[in-house]
């Protein structure tokens, strides 16, 4: 599938792959944790991306919310990219991509291979003309985004189908399957690195791993060596933010 530009968020992981490093996207619930997240990127000089969860974005209030992130993201002296997460109604994106979100993740991956790449290719097809980058999900990565209760790995992502639907679809970044799952591990985490491996040498777009929160800081690094760009890092913040 041709592209007809490079979206911001496209860029922003081409960048972040090419010198060796992954950038940090954390959900964000109210100005209190956007404000901790980006003083720790500034901190570091580094780029992230805040994310917002259709529950918060679909609940009251929501399109201010994300109207908000994008004003205090223009004050900062790093990149921020307000990015909307895991959401499966296209409206619901089209939504937030009205109150000035530059990402969204077309999670179409609990439906079958040739549903969850028409959803992608729809969700492209009308936000790549608006500059909005786009991510999808290919696998299964288990639990929920907004829980943090502990999960067991689901349906790992094929290198091969992964191949077919990136260039099919057309998609800034990828999500794969490949052990890693939303909130906490039940037991040690066990990533299959072959098979990371096997989809970073299929594919052309980048690749992100959901559920960052509790992988040693090895398995982190390792995943970066291997060409991963994007981490979603949720549970860890909520569970910081409770205490």
């Amino acid at each position: 599938m041709e592209t007809a530009m490079e979206t911001r968020f496209g860029e922003i992981l081409s960048r972040a792959q090419e010198t060796g490093r992954a950038v940090g996207a954390f959900t964000c619930y109210d100005l209190l944790g956007f404000e901790a997240v980006v003083r720790a990127a500034e901190s570091y000089r580094a780029p992230v991306i805040i994310l917002v969860s259709p529950s918060s974005f679909g609940a009251q209030g929501g399109g201010r919310l994300v109207r908000a992130f994008r004003a205090a993201a223009k004050a900062s002296s790093v990149e921020v990219l307000v990015q909307l997460d895991h959401a499966g109604d296209e409206r619901l994106i089209e939504r937030a991509a009205d109150c000035g979100v530059e990402a969204v993740m077309a999670d179409g991956s609990k439906l079958p291979f040739a549903e969850n790449l028409a959803f992608a290719r729809s969700v492209v097809r009308s936000m790549r003309p608006r500059g909005v980058g786009v991510e999808a999900e290919l696998g299964r990565v288990e639990g929920h985004e907004d829980e943090a209760g502990e999960t067991l790995s689901g349906a790992t992502t094929e290198p091969g189908d992964a191949e077919e639907f990136v260039k099919q679809s057309g998609v800034d970044c990828l999500a794969v399957a490949v052990g890693n799952v939303h909130g906490h591990y039940s037991g040690t985490p066990e990533l299959d690195w072959g098979r990371l491996e096997e989809v970073r040498a299929r594919i052309s777009a980048s690749l992100s791993l959901h559920g960052a929160s509790g992988l040693p800081e090895a398995d982190l690094e390792r995943a970066v060596s291997l060409g991963v760009a994007k981490f979603n890092v949720n549970t860890e913040l909520r569970m910081a933010y409770f205490r």
